[in-house]
C-alpha cells in the first residue's frame, strides 16, 4: 500500500470522472484537474466565488461548478479549455444543480423548492417543473427516466420524467403523508418511496405508476431513518428507528429477515475486531523542537484489531430525547458491489460497524473502533470495506481479515471521509482541508 502526498481542497469537494482518467478538486474559487495515474495539473479553472458544490458529466468531458449563494453554475469543458458556460438564476436563488445522466443538461433547484429549472448546454433551451419535493429527484441507473417528488394541494405525487425530451410520461398520487425520499432499483423495474420518519410506511411502484406493494413494520414510533437497493435489485434494505434493518425480497416484496443490532453479542460465528491503541515509545532525540514544529507522526498513536471471544458487550450511548433528530437507529447502509455482504452502522453505536452475510442472512463480522465512525464505503470492484473515524488511519475489512492502516502524511491528515477510485485500486481520503491518494498493491492481494 502506498500513498501520495498531500493536496490542497475545500468542502470536501474531490471527485474522479466516471472514466476513471481524471481527479477534480476544489480549492476555494479555483477548480484544479489532475490526471489520475500522475497527479499532474492539466487544467486550472477559476470560478466567479467560493464553490459549493461539484460534479463530473457523465460522459467526464464537462465539470459543473455551483455557486449556492451567488445563484451561480458555471460549466467547464475538459476539451476545449477556452470554452464554458455560465447559469445565474437571479433573485429566485439556488439551492442544487445536478447533471442529467445525457451529461448536456443541468437541473437547477431554486430557493424554497419552487420549481427546477432545466437547462439544455446544446440547444440553450429553458424548462420548469413545477412544485418539486425538498426530497428531491432520482435518475433510472440506465438514465432514461427521473422521478421528482411534488407536492400539490397538501398531497403528494410523483411525476416520471423521460430525459431524452423532458416529457412526463407518469403522474400519480403516493399513499405518504409527508414523502421523504425515493429511489429507483438498480435495474430500473422498481421505484421505492418512503414516508417521513412520524410514518412507518415504504411504497414500491413500478414504472407505470401501479402500486405493487406497501410495507410498515410498526406505527406510533418513529419510523424509517435509511433505505437502499442491492446492486442486484434483489433485496431492499430498510434502516429504522428501532435500531433494527428489515430485508424485503423482490419477488413477494414481504420481509425475509431482520438484522438486529444488540448491545451484547453472542453469536459465536460472528467475528468481533476491536480496534487497540498503544502509543510508541519516543526518545529524547526525536523531542528536538524541529520534529514537533513539524507536525511529524512522532506522537500518532498506532492501532491494530484484536478478536474478541463471545459475549462482546458493545458501547452503547443513550440519546437525549428532548433533542431532534435522536442518535439512534440505523442511519447508514451499504451493500458491497456483489450484493454478498451488507455494512450497516447504529447511531446510538457510533463507533461500530455491523457486517451481514446476505447469503447466510446473518451476522459475519463486528468493527468496534476507538472513535465514531465517520465514513464507509465499498470497494466497487470486490467484497472489501474501507472506512475512517477522523483521525490519521485508514481501516480495511475483507472476509480475510481486518486491518488498521497509518496514513504517512506530514502533519497528520485526519481522514473525515473517503472514496474509491472506480477500478478499486485506489481510495482518495479526505481530511478538512487536504487530500491523498492511497493506492492498493492488487498483485499482491491477487497472490
Amino acid at each position: 500500500m502506498n500513498f501520495s502526498e498531500v493536496f490542497k481542497q475545500s468542502n470536501q469537494l474531490c471527485k474522479v470522472s466516471p472514466d476513471g482518467k481524471y481527479l477534480a478538486t476544489c480549492v476555494q474559487y479555483r477548480l484544479v484537474v489532475r490526471d489520475v495515474s500522475t497527479l499532474q495539473i492539466l487544467q486550472l479553472y477559476t470560478c466567479l466565488d467560493q464553490i459549493s458544490y461539484m460534479d463530473w458529466s457523465s460522459d467526464s468531458l464537462f465539470i459543473l461548478c455551483a455557486m449556492y449563494k451567488r445563484g451561480l453554475v458555471q460549466v467547464w469543458s475538459l476539451e476545449q479549455p477556452d470554452w464554458h458556460c455560465k447559469i445565474d438564476e437571479g433573485s429566485i436563488g439556488l439551492v442544487s444543480s445536478r447533471w442529467s445522466p445525457d451529461g448536456r443538461h443541468i437541473l437547477n433547484t431554486t430557493e424554497f423548492h419552487l420549481r427546477v429549472t432545466v437547462w439544455s448546454l446544446c440547444t440553450k433551451a429553458v424548462s420548469y417543473i413545477k412544485y418539486p419535493k425538498a426530497c428531491q429527484k432520482d435518475f433510472s441507473r440506465d438514465g432514461c427516466y427521473m422521478a421528482l417528488a411534488e407536492r400539490r394541494d397538501c398531497k403528494d405525487y410523483v411525476s416520471v420524467f423521460v430525459c431524452d425530451d423532458w416529457h412526463l410520461l407518469r403522474h400519480f398520487e403516493t399513499e405518504t403523508q409527508d414523502l421523504a425520499g425515493l429511489e429507483w432499483s438498480p435495474n430500473g423495474c422498481v421505484l421505492a418511496v418512503w414516508d417521513s420518519c412520524l410514518e412507518y410506511k415504504v411504497l414500491l411502484y413500478s414504472l407505470d405508476g401501479r402500486l405493487l406493494s406497501t410495507y410498515s413494520a410498526y406505527e406510533w414510533s418513529l419510523g424509517v431513518k435509511s433505505v437502499t437497493w442491492s446492486p442486484s435489485s434483489q433485496f431492499l434494505a430498510i434502516g429504522s428507528f428501532d435500531e433494527k434493518v428489515r430485508i424485503l425480497n423482490h419477488i413477494s416484496w414481504k420481509k425475509i429477515t431482520q438484522f438486529d443490532h444488540p448491545a451484547s453479542i453472542n453469536n459465536t460465528k460472528a467475528v468481533v475486531y476491536k480496534e487497540v491503541e498503544k502509543r510508541t515509545a519516543v526518545g529524547t532525540d526525536d523531542l528536538s523542537l524541529h520534529n514537533i514544529t513539524m507536525g511529524t507522526t512522532l506522537f500518532n498513536t498506532q492501532s491494530k484489531y484484536e478478536i474478541c471471544p463471545a459475549p462482546v458487550q458493545i458501547p452503547v450511548v443513550k440519546p437525549d430525547p428532548d433533542r431532534a433528530n435522536p442518535k439512534i437507529g440505523v442511519s447508514t447502509l451499504a451493500f458491497s458491489s456483489d450484493s454478498r455482504y451488507l455494512a450497516t452502522k447504529n447511531d446510538n453505536m457510533a463507533s461500530v460497524v455491523w457486517v451481514w452475510d446476505m447469503q447466510k442472512l446473518s451476522l459475519v463480522a463486528v468493527l468496534e473502533q476507538t472513535s465514531a465512525v465517520r465514513c464507509f464505503q465499498w470497494d466497487p470492484r470486490r467484497p472489501r470495506l474501507a472506512l475512517c473515524t477522523g483521525n490519521t488511519k485508514l481501516y480495511l475489512w475483507s472476509p480475510g481479515g481486518c486491518v488498521s492502516v497509518q496514513v504517512p502524511t506530514e502533519g497528520g491528515l485526519q481522514v473525515q471521509s473517503l472514496n474509491w477510485h472506480c477500478s478499486g485500486d485506489s481510495l482518495i481520503l479526505l481530511g478538512k482541508e487536504q487530500l491523498c491518494l492511497c493506492y492498493m498493491d492488487i498483485d499482491q492481494e491477487d497472490k
